[in-house]
């Protein structure tokens, strides 16, 4: 069975779009989603006890599932990407906090392949770390924390499209699931 998992960010739950569509992505691969919903107010979210939260929340997920899921997270969710370099966890980073020094180091230890989401207008992007940590990236420009770029919505809604057609090339790329 193939599984993913979906980590949501700090202010909306799993099912806001980026992280609805991205899970979507590997639902119709076959894969079994589980999107969680954090259990209580987290810490600070720019203080390193923030990555040790969020793999207190999300580690009983995956062993509860086993295997090696596909981790998708957003933003405060790609705290998480320690237990992904420690399990040798793929990945898709949606918007990832990389301005985090432990967050950049646990995805510098990674092995197993993953995606960066990020745009040039979010604060906690840095588009030339995301190219040395990865071959896989999409950077939006002018694209805010939430992937909304300036000018009327539909731009924003076609930014979601994107990002969208870049986990597939993604899961494509690294032959998931295998």
């Amino acid at each position: 069975m193939t599984d993913a998992v979906v980590i949501p960010g700090g202010m909306f739950g799993p099912g806001a779009p980026l992280l609805m569509y991205a899970g979507d992505v590997a639902e119709q691969r076959g894969a079994t989603v589980h999107r969680y919903s954090w259990s209580q107010g987290f810490p600070k979210p720019d203080q390193p006890e923030i990555e040790g939260w969020v793999g207190g929340e999300i580690t009983p997920v995956i062993d509860t599932i086993g295997g090696r899921p596909l981790l998708i997270g957003k933003s405060l969710g790609t705290n998480a990407a320690a237990i992904a370099a420690e399990r040798s966890l793929p990945a898709v980073w949606l918007t990832p906090l990389l301005t985090l020094p432990w967050v950049a180091a646990a995805l510098g230890r990674a092995t197993a392949p993953f995606l960066l989401v990020g745009g040039t207008a979010d604060r906690v992007w840095d588009g030339d770390l995301a190219r040395r940590l990865s071959p896989h990236v999409l950077e939006v420009e002018g694209a805010d924390h939430g992937m909304y770029v300036p000018g009327p919505l539909t731009e924003s809604i076609a930014v979601l499209g994107r990002v969208v057609v870049a986990v597939d090339e993604f899961l494509d790329a690294i032959g998931w699931p295998s």
